[in-house]
């Protein structure tokens, strides 16, 4: 565990389990931090370089604030690959940087037996300006800006399983910045915010509730899902990640009992550059979902609704109620 920070221009620390750090300069500027880099979940290292950027910037998005640079970080074999490998990483990190209006302004290298890239950023915001995991009210409806599978579709690729339109759909979305959903989530007003990274779906979800004191309702039959991930899954594939993540959640999520042992996998799945959700107010849903559609996000989905505190802490049903 991190020690306790107290200081009183600490906006957001590590003890709300938020996507970033924020500390207060001023009345008028805020600073917001992360940090995130891992393995290659793609062949190709120009993909993975722009994944692994679109990854970091999120955090930074997930606070509803701006990029403004960036530090690389990066592990690489220099005697087992060619450095040309490494400068294709490089390049399509750089190129995600551009899209978020960011610069890279250094880094660092060491030699590692295993490949690894990522960045540590700074953004900017005003005070009190910050969205984030907490603010969830009873009634808000939960949006998901793109859709889920990314772990197991890289999964699929290291065991030679995905097809290559499977593989080209996983990169498109992974590589997608979430720039789209942080600006509608400020202009819409919504309640509280964060990405769908490493702990899935439902470890993400979970962490809202319990930062806003509230609970969640799911409905499988509203997510949204990535071209081949529900076949793959269906036939076993399925990365370590996503089987601790769903044991982790177990204990606080109600599944509806005819929820599929792939279905609860899937809410679970440990997600690369996930998309962000969002929780709107129900008279503001139907804006977020226009703008959202008009910038072309990944996914525009309604997925679920904030439910006031209780047990059990999610619940997760086969298909949306009907009014």
């Amino acid at each position: 565990m991190l020690p306790r920070v107290y200081d009183p221009d600490l906006l957001v620390g590590a003890d709300t389990l938020d996507d970033a750090a924020i500390y207060r300069l001023s009345d008028e500027l805020a600073l917001v931090q992360t940090v995130d880099f891992f393995t290659p979940v793609v062949d190709d290292p120009y993909d993975f370089g722009r994944i692994a950027a679109a990854n970091a910037f999120s955090d930074i998005y997930a606070m509803g604030a701006q990029p403004l640079t960036a530090l690389n970080i990066v592990c690489f074999p220099s005697g087992a690959l060619p450095l040309e490998y490494l400068g294709r990483i490089l390049q399509g990190g750089a190129e995600t940087a551009r899209q978020a209006g960011a610069t890279i302004v250094g880094g660092h290298t060491i030699d590692d037996p295993e490949p690894k890239y990522g960045l540590a950023v700074t953004g900017i915001i005003r005070p009190g300006e910050q969205l984030t995991n907490g603010g969830a009210a009873p009634g808000d409806l939960l949006v998901l800006t793109k859709p889920l599978g990314t772990g197991i579709i890289a999964t699929a690729i290291k065991q030679g399983k995905a097809s290559p339109e499977t593989i080209s759909a996983a990169i498109a979305s992974m590589a997608e910045l979430n720039k789209a959903g942080a600006q509608v989530a400020r202009e819409c007003g919504a309640s509280a915010l964060t990405d769908i990274t490493g702990f899935g779906l439902l470890g993400h979800l979970t962490e809202m509730c319990r930062a806003g004191g509230v609970s969640a309702e799911v409905w499988f039959d509203r997510l949204p899902l990535l071209a081949g991930a529900e076949d793959l899954v269906r036939a076993g594939v399925a990365p370590g990640g996503t089987l601790r993540n769903l044991d982790y959640v177990q204990s606080w999520t109600a599944f509806e009992v005819n929820l599929e042992p792939w279905q609860r996998l899937l809410c679970a799945d440990a997600q690369t550059s996930g998309g962000l959700l969002l929780a709107v107010k129900p008279d503001a849903v139907g804006l977020v979902v226009r703008r959202l559609t008009e910038m072309q996000t990944a996914a525009a989905a309604v997925i679920g609704t904030i439910r006031a505190g209780g047990e059990p802490l999610v619940s997760v049903w086969a298909v949306a109620p009907t009014d």
